[in-house]
C-alpha cells in the first residue's frame, strides 16, 4: 500500500507547476517589467535615484589643484559654479543618454555665424565662424558688424572635437552663451569640416597643433588690443593642451579651458573597445570618420589606403589606413603616443581649467593625469561624477549645459584679474623661425698670425666688404686682422700668457739647437789634435 501511495502521489515539481499556474498573468508581466527596468537602469547607468537621495555627496564638483596655485586662490576660489554641485536633468540622468541626446538633438539655440575663410601657408583652408556680442545683443539677432582693430572685447577661440564643426549642438550652446556674456566667439573648424573642401595634402589629427598656432597668431596681429582665450572640446581639448605645452610662455593666449579631453590616446584606444557599450561608440565614431573621408575621397585615394578606410570597423583601423599614412606615423601606437597631451601638461604656462566627467563613455577617467595637473600651478582640474561626454545637461528642461556656464564664469573672472598670462616676447633672431642655419662662411676660424700666436676670429658678413674692396684690399684679410687686433686689445692678459707659454715651450728646442752648433764647432779641433 505504501508503494502504491508513493507512485500515485504527484512529484514536488508537479505541485510547483500547478501553483505557478494559479498566479495571475498580470503579476508575471509586472515582475518582468520590474526586472527589465532594473536591467535597463544599470545598463545605461542611470543615476537619478542616487542624485535624489545622495545629492549632497555625489553631485559635488571635485577640484584638483596645487596648494600654492595662484590660479585657484585668485580666480577659481571666486567661481561659485565650480564650488557648487552639478545635478543632471532627471530624464537625462545617464551618461549614454546625455551623450546620445546631445548628438541627435541637444536643444541648440538658433542663430547664424559670420564665416571667414583663412588660408594657411601650405595652401590649406580653415573656416572661421564668428559670433560677436553685437549679434546676440538683448537676446535678438542684429545686423552683422565687423570687429575693428581697436576693439578690446575678449575673443574666445573654440577648437571643436572629432568630426565636429560649428553646427554641432554643444558648440552652438557654447558660442551663444559666451557671446551673450559680452565676448566675441570664433570657432576654428578643422580642415575639411564646416562645408569647406580640403585644399592641401594636410589633414587634421588629434595632435595637429599647426592650425591653431597660425590662427592665434593671425588673430593676435589683426586684433592686437583684444585678449585671446581658447576653449578646446574633446579632441580639440587634447590639441589645445598639447599646443600650450609646446608653446609654453610664448603663446598669445591669456587663458584656456579644456573640456572632456581624452588626455592619453593610447589608454583611450584600449578603453573604447573594452565593453559592448564602448564598442558601439567606437563603431559610431568610425562611421563619422568614414563619412569625413568620403567628402574628400580624391585626396584620400591619393594619400591613404582607400580600400582599408572603407573596410574599417574601428577608429584604430581608420587611423591605421588613413591617419598614419597621411601624417607619416610609423604605427598607430606611435601616432597615439606622440599626439597625447598628457606629456605636455607640465609645460603649460597659461591659466588652464580642465573639466571632465568621471562617467564619460568616450574619454575614460583612467587617462586623466591627476598628479601632473596637481603639480602644475597653472592648472585646475574640475571633475564631476556625472555628465557624459560634452553633455552636462541641467535643469528640468535640459536647455542648458553646466560646463558652458562654468567655462564662462571662469573666463569672466580670469579676464578681470591680474592672473592672466602675459606673452613672453622672444627675439626672432635667436628663436626657431629666425635662427639661421650654420653656414660654411660663418666663423669661428683659427687664425695663425706672423708672430705664431693662434686666435679664434669670426668672419663678419656686413657692408664693410664693399668699403674694403673700394680701398683695394681683400675683405677677408682685413676683417681677420681687425678681429685679431680686437682680440689682442680686449684680452691683453691672455696674450701675455700665450707669449709666456710659447717661450717656455721653446726652451727645449733652443737647447737642442745650441748643442748641435757646439758639436759642429768642436769636430775640427778634435781631428787636428789626433
Amino acid at each position: 500500500m505504501e508503494e502504491e501511495d508513493l507512485i500515485l502521489s504527484p512529484s514536488p515539481y508537479d505541485l510547483l507547476f500547478q501553483a505557478l499556474t494559479l498566479i495571475p498573468i498580470r503579476h508575471y508581466l509586472i515582475a518582468l517589467f520590474v526586472l527589465c527596468t532594473i536591467f535597463f537602469y544599470n545598463f545605461v547607468e542611470f543615476h537619478f535615484l542616487g542624485d535624489a537621495i545622495l545629492r549632497y555627496f555625489r553631485c559635488r564638483v571635485n577640484l584638483i589643484y596645487n596648494p600654492d596655485s595662484p590660479l585657484y586662490h585668485g580666480v577659481v576660489s571666486r567661481c561659485q559654479i565650480l564650488h557648487g554641485r552639478y545635478v543632471a536633468t532627471p530624464w537625462l540622468a545617464s551618461p549614454h543618454i546625455q551623450t546620445c541626446f546631445l548628438n541627435f538633438h541637444g536643444l541648440p539655440p538658433v542663430f547664424t555665424y559670420t564665416r571667414q575663410l583663412f588660408l594657411t601657408s601650405d595652401g590649406g583652408t580653415i573656416a572661421l565662424d564668428w559670433l560677436t556680442n553685437s549679434d546676440v545683443l538683448d537676446g535678438s539677432l542684429h545686423n552683422k558688424s565687423e570687429i575693428t582693430k581697436e576693439d578690446t572685447t575678449p575673443i574666445a577661440v573654440v577648437i571643436p572635437g572629432l568630426t565636429s564643426d560649428s553646427s554641432s549642438a554643444y558648440l552652438k550652446h557654447l558660442a551663444y552663451d559666451t557671446a551673450k556674456t559680452g565676448w566675441n566667439v570664433v570657432i576654428s573648424n578643422h580642415r575639411g569640416l564646416g562645408g569647406v573642401s580640403v585644399t592641401s595634402d594636410c589633414f587634421y589629427n588629434a595632435g595637429w597643433t599647426d592650425d591653431i598656432r597660425v590662427v592665434l597668431d593671425y588673430l593676435q596681429h589683426k586684433y592686437p588690443r583684444a585678449p585671446l582665450f581658447a576653449i578646446g572640446t574633446s579632441i580639440g581639448a587634447n590639441v589645445l593642451v598639447k599646443y600650450l605645452g609646446e608653446e609654453g610662455e610664448k603663446t598669445p593666449l591669456r587663458g584656456a579651458v579644456a573640456i572632456c579631453s581624452p588626455w592619453d590616446l593610447l589608454i583611450g584606444d584600449r578603453f573604447i573597445c573594452r565593453t559592448l557599450k564602448q564598442k558601439l561608440y567606437d563603431k559610431a565614431l568610425t562611421i563619422g570618420l568614414q563619412g569625413y573621408a568620403q567628402l574628400h575621397e580624391p585626396q584620400f585615394l591619393r594619400l591613404a589606403n582607400w580600400e582599408g578606410i572603407k573596410k574599417s570597423r574601428s577608429i584604430r583601423d581608420f587611423d591605421n589606413h588613413a591617419t598614419c599614412l597621411v601624417g607619416k606615423f610609423e604605427t598607430v601606437d606611435t601616432y597615439y603616443r606622440k599626439s597625447s597631451s598628457t606629456q605636455y601638461v607640465g609645460n603649460v604656462a597659461v591659466p588652464l581649467l580642465c573639466i571632465s566627467a568621471l562617467d564619460d563613455p568616450l574619454c575614460t577617467k583612467e587617462a586623466i593625469p591627476w598628479d601632473e595637473c596637481r603639480a602644475n600651478k597653472n592648472i585646475v582640474l574640475a571633475t564631476t561624477n556625472h555628465g557624459g561626454h560634452l553633455a552636462f545637461f541641467e535643469g528640468l528642461t535640459g536647455s542648458s549645459l553646466w560646463w558652458v556656464r562654468a567655462t564662462n564664469e571662469f573666463l569672466g573672472v580670469l579676464s578681470c584679474s591680474p592672473y592672466m598670462h602675459i606673452q613672453k616676447i622672444v627675439d626672432k633672431r635667436s628663436s626657431g623661425s629666425g635662427k639661421q642655419e650654420p653656414s660654411i662662411n660663418q666663423g669661428p676660424y683659427l687664425n695663425i698670425a706672423e708672430d705664431g700666436l693662434v686666435a679664434a676670429v669670426k668672419y663678419e658678413q656686413d657692408t664693410n666688404k664693399t668699403t674694403l674692396k673700394q680701398r683695394g684690399r681683400k675683405p677677408e684679410e682685413d676683417v681677420t686682422k681687425k678681429s685679431f687686433k680686437e682680440l689682442c686689445r680686449q684680452t691683453k692678459q691672455s696674450v701675455w700668457w700665450l707669449g709666456y707659454i710659447g717661450m717656455v715651450t721653446s726652451f727645449p728646442l733652443l737647447g737642442m739647437l745650441l748643442n748641435y752648433i757646439f758639436r759642429k764647432k768642436q769636430r775640427p779641433t778634435t781631428t787636428s789634435t789626433s
